[in-house]
């Protein structure tokens, strides 16, 4: 397995993991309140920063044990690490748009970076699974 394939894997459960817990901490706070009245920006804040070191962490402890030179790029390397993020970007736009017309309807702040966050979510989910995909079924051919 390439180091860039591990590094999809890696991010896909690091995003995963870190939704999941800003999800369960903002949900719990919600128990008798509004949920557009949670006070969802630490959460999301530790859910991000978190999320960062635990990649750049578990990107080196998967690349302590890769064999010498095994964390060089190749052509194919390089066009599935593209694929991929072209994929995911979808998700980036689509957000983007929510936020736009949540943000000219005057709703909460709350929901307006919660669709974001989301956005930003579901693009690194589908970008690796994306490159996951062309890693062990090929890239497509068009």
């Amino acid at each position: 397995m390439s180091s860039e394939e591990k590094s999809a894997w890696v991010m896909l459960v690091v995003t995963v993991g870190a939704y999941a817990v800003y999800l369960a901490v903002v949900l719990g706070q919600a128990s008798g309140t509004a949920l557009a009245e949670v006070h969802y920006i630490p959460a999301m804040l530790w859910s991000i920063g978190g999320a960062i070191v635990a990649a750049i962490v578990l990107n080196t402890f998967a690349g302590i044990g890769s064999p010498k030179g095994a964390a060089r790029k190749d052509q194919r390397d390089r066009e599935i690490y593209r694929f991929g993020e072209t994929v995911g970007q979808s998700f980036v736009v689509i957000g983007a748009v929510a936020a736009l017309a949540m943000a000219m309807l005057e709703l909460p702040y709350f929901w307006i970076a919660n669709a974001v966050y989301l956005a930003f979510v579901l693009s690194a989910i589908l970008s690796s699974i994306a490159k996951l995909a062309a890693y062990r079924g090929g890239l497509p051919t068009w």
